[in-house]
C-alpha cells in the first residue's frame, strides 16, 4: 500500500532527535519512501495527522511474553529476596505453561502492544514443560499480531539434562527458521537464563552452537546480589567474566538488567560492545537494585531499555527508569540523557541491528513503523524542547493510529487486525484459571 500522512508534526528520534513541521510521509513497500513538504499520489490511503505527532514505533529490548496469565494470581507465598521471587513464582509458573498458554499470553500482551505504540520487541521465553514448539507457537501469535519480535528460548539447567538439550535444539530450530524464511517480522537470538543457572559445561554448548549459527545470545546478567555472589562461590568469576568466558558476549548480544555490576564488569560490556538491556520498573519491584546507568554510559556501553514484562508502554518505563536514576544518583538533574538516548537512541540501534535496515527512526528508507499520538503542544515543540515534550507529554498522551511494516494495525483507536478481542480475552481467563489450578 501507499500510504500518505500528512499534517502532523514529525518527530524522528535518533540523535538529534528532530522536530520536522510542514512535511508530509510516504509509506510504500513497508518502508518510508519519501519525508517531503508535497507529495504526488495517487495514495491508496491518506491519514490527516492534524493534532497529533508522528513519530517512530517504539522498541522493547526486553520483554517475557509469557507472563501475561500471571496477572492477579495470588497463590505464590510472600518473597524475602530475588531468589524466592524466583523460586515461590517464576520457576513454578514457567514449569506449568501449555504451548495454548504460550501462545495465547503472547496474544493478548500483543494487543496491548499495540495500543501503546510499541512495535518491535525482543522476547525472553521459558516453558520448560513445553519446549519443543514453543518459539513457533509465540511466531505464530506475532504473525497475527502484525508487530515484530526478536525471539529465544532460555537455556536453563534447572529442570535437568533433558530439558537443556530440548532448550538448545529450540533455539537452533528457531534461528533456523528464521535464517530460512528472513521473515520481515522475526528475528532470533539464543536464549540463556542467567550464569547462576548455567554450568560451563551447558554455556560452552551455547556458544558453540550459536556461533555456528551466527546468532548472538540474550541473557539475565547480575540481575540481583545472589547472581554475582553464587557464581564466584562457584566458579571464582563474576557473571560478565564467565559469559566473556564462553564468549558469550559481543556486539550481536544482549545483557539485560546490569544491576550488580563492578568497574571491571562495565570495562568489559563495553570493550565487548555488549548491549545492555536496562529495566528499572522490574528492579525496583523485584528490590534487586537500581542499575548504574550513568556510570555504564561513561565508560561506553550502549544502554537500552527494557520491561521485563511489566508493561509494554515504552514512555512509561522511560519515566520510571529516569527518576530511579535520579534516586540512584542523589542528584534530580542526572541521568535525562542517559535515559532518553537509552530509548530514542540505543532501542532503536539494536531493532535496526536485528533486522538489518533502520529501524525506531523516521527517515527515508526506514521500516514504515510509525506512530500518530494525539498531541497539542502548549509550549514549543521544536528541537531544543522534544525531548521534554516526550518524557513530560507525550507520555501521557493517547496513541491513535500503529503502522509496522507499512500496514495499519490500530487507527482512530480501534484494533485493526482479524481478532475479536472479547472473545480472545475469554479464552484467556479459561486457560488463566486452568494454569492456576495447576499452579
Amino acid at each position: 500500500m501507499r500510504i500518505l500522512i500528512q499534517n502532523g508534526t514529525l518527530i524522528t528520534f535518533g540523535s538529534p532527535c528532530r522536530v520536522l513541521e510542514g512535511q508530509s510521509m510516504l509509506l510504500e513497500d513497508g518502508r518510508i519512501a519519501k519525508i517531503a513538504p508535497v507529495i504526488e499520489g495517487p495514495f491508496d490511503r491518506v491519514l490527516d495527522g492534524k493534532g497529533q505527532v508522528v513519530m517512530p514505533g517504539l522498541v522493547n529490548a526486553h520483554m517475557h511474553f509469557y507472563s501475561t496469565l500471571v496477572r492477579g494470581l495470588g497463590k505464590a507465598a510472600p518473597s524475602r529476596d530475588f531468589q524466592e521471587v524466583l523460586n515461590h513464582l517464576w520457576w513454578r509458573l514457567d514449569r506449568q505453561l501449555s504451548l495454548d498458554d504460550v501462545e495465547m499470553s503472547t496474544q493478548i500482551v500483543l494487543l496491548d502492544a499495540i495500543r501503546k505504540g510499541t512495535t518491535t520487541l525482543v522476547d525472553h521465553h521459558a516453558s520448560p514443560g513445553a519446549v519443543r514448539g514453543s518459539l513457533d507457537r509465540i511466531a505464530k501469535a506475532v504473525k497475527v499480531s502484525g508487530l515484530r519480535a526478536c525471539l529465544c528460548y532460555e537455556l536453563s539447567d534447572r529442570d535437568g539434562e533433558g530439558i537443556i538439550q530440548e532448550g538448545l535444539e529450540e533455539n537452533a530450530a528457531f534461528a533456523q527458521r528464521c535464517a530460512r524464511e528472513q521473515d520481515p517480522q522475526l528475528r532470533a537470538l539464543f536464549g540463556l537464563h542467567a550464569a547462576f543457572t548455567l554450568s560451563d559445561r551447558s554455556l560452552e554448548r551455547a556458544s558453540v552452537m550459536g556461533h555456528d549459527l551466527g546468532i548472538g545470545f540474550h541473557v539475565h546478567v547480575a540481575e540481583a546480589a545472589s547472581d554475582v555472589a553464587l557464581n564466584r562461590e562457584r566458579y571464582g568469576l563474576s557473571p560478565v567474566a564467565r559469559l566473556e568466558a564462553h564468549s558469550l558476549l559481543g556486539a550481536k548480544s544482549l545483557a539485560a538488567h546490569a544491576v550488580h555490576v563492578n568497574n571491571a564488569d562495565m570495562e568489559t560490556l563495553a570493550h565487548t560492545d555488549t548491549f545492555v538491556a536496562h529495566n528499572p520498573q522490574s528492579n525496583l519491584n523485584n528490590a534487586v537494585g537500581i542499575a548504574d546507568v550513568v556510570e555504564l554510559v561513561r565508560r561506553g556501553v550502549g544502554v537500552g531499555l527494557g520491561t521485563d514484562a511489566m508493561t509494554v508502554n515504552m514512555l512509561e518505563e522511560l519515566r520510571v527508569g529516569l527518576w530511579a536514576q535520579h534516586l540512584r544518583q542523589d542528584d534530580p538533574s542526572c541521568g535525562f540523557l542517559e535515559l532518553t538516548n537509552a530509548l530514542f537512541v540505543r532501542n532503536p540501534e539494536l531493532a535496526s541491528q536485528l533486522w538489518g535496515l533502520p529501524i525506531g527512526t523516521l527517515e527515508e528508507g526506514a521500516a514504515a513503523d510509525v506512530i500518530l499520538v494525539d498531541y497539542h503542544p502548549p509550549t514549543p515543540l521544536d528541537d531544543t524542547t522534544v525531548l521534554g515534550h516526550l518524557v513530560f507529554g507525550l507520555s501521557q498522551a493517547t496513541v491513535d493510529t500503529t503502522i509496522c511494516g507499512g500496514r495499519i494495525l490500530m487507527e482512530g483507536k480501534h484494533l485493526k487486525i482479524d481478532v475479536d478481542e472479547a472473545e480472545l480475552a475469554a479464552r484467556s481467563r479459561e486457560l488463566a484459571t486452568a494454569l492456576w489450578v495447576r499452579f
